[in-house]
């Protein structure tokens, strides 16, 4: 009986998994379109205000969340919902930038905000999909070293975290020593490290900003799935 209930709950995160992954997708693909004026595709006004999809978003969550909560579904009524939801959590995730800076910034430096946000959730939801817990106790394995090597992939990942490098940050809590690498490098401009410790003119701040005004494989990652800043086009 718990073998099934834990088999329920996995094909439930994996349409959860493939229903936030896809919705993102088209979402992204959908303004892309707008942007570049190709398609049928606009922006959505109401009495001269831009609604933001991540305003559908918000009003999916609200609709679906208690509807589970009330009528506690199982089967294929319960995916179905977990589905509703997720897509909802990808619209409104999609937008994390605008409501983190009470701005709109979807287009600018800003707005890859909003990509980590959706890659980390993914991240999550991934590993719960294939791991049952990625920080369980090993058998056999003695408390002492379990807990220092928790608190390593704990710091190593604050520090990462604290540097800008959100994705691996999140990947080295869940998989060992994916951050260190990471906290170990430069700090990425604008990043609580950086206003920190690299005074302006040192040689660190200086190297620091010459790396970041050269995209490398995660920039140009980033600006695929998220478009790049306007300053950034010809």
């Amino acid at each position: 009986m718990e073998q099934l209930a834990a088999d329920s709950g996995r094909v439930t995160l994996l349409v959860m998994l493939l229903s936030f992954i896809a919705t993102f997708g088209v979402t992204r693909l959908v303004v892309r379109l707008i942007r570049s004026g190709r398609g049928p595709f606009g922006d959505v006004q109401v009495d001269g205000v831009h609604v933001h999809h991540l305003v559908p978003g918000i009003f999916i969550m609200l609709a679906s969340a208690p509807l589970e909560f009330v009528l506690a579904p199982h089967g294929a009524a319960r995916n179905a919902l977990a589905g509703v939801f997720s897509a909802g959590a990808a619209l409104t995730l999609d937008e994390f930038a605008l409501w983190l800076h009470l701005t709109d910034v979807y287009w600018e430096q800003e707005g890859r905000q909003s990509v980590d946000a959706v890659v980390g959730v993914a991240g999550l939801g991934t590993v719960g999909l294939v791991a049952a817990n990625p920080l369980s106790r090993q058998q056999g394995e003695g408390i002492w070293f379990f807990v220092g090597v928790l608190l390593l992939h704990a710091a190593t990942s604050l520090v990462a975290a604290l540097k800008g490098r959100y994705w691996f940050a999140l990947a080295g809590i869940l998989v060992p020593f994916a951050s260190l690498v990471v906290a170990l490098r430069l700090a990425r401009p604008g990043s609580w490290w950086f206003r920190r410790f690299y005074p302006a003119g040192q040689r660190k701040e200086q190297a620091a900003s010459r790396r970041a005004a050269r995209p490398g494989l995660t920039g140009r990652a980033e600006g695929a799935i998220g478009g790049f800043p306007p300053r950034d086009e010809p």
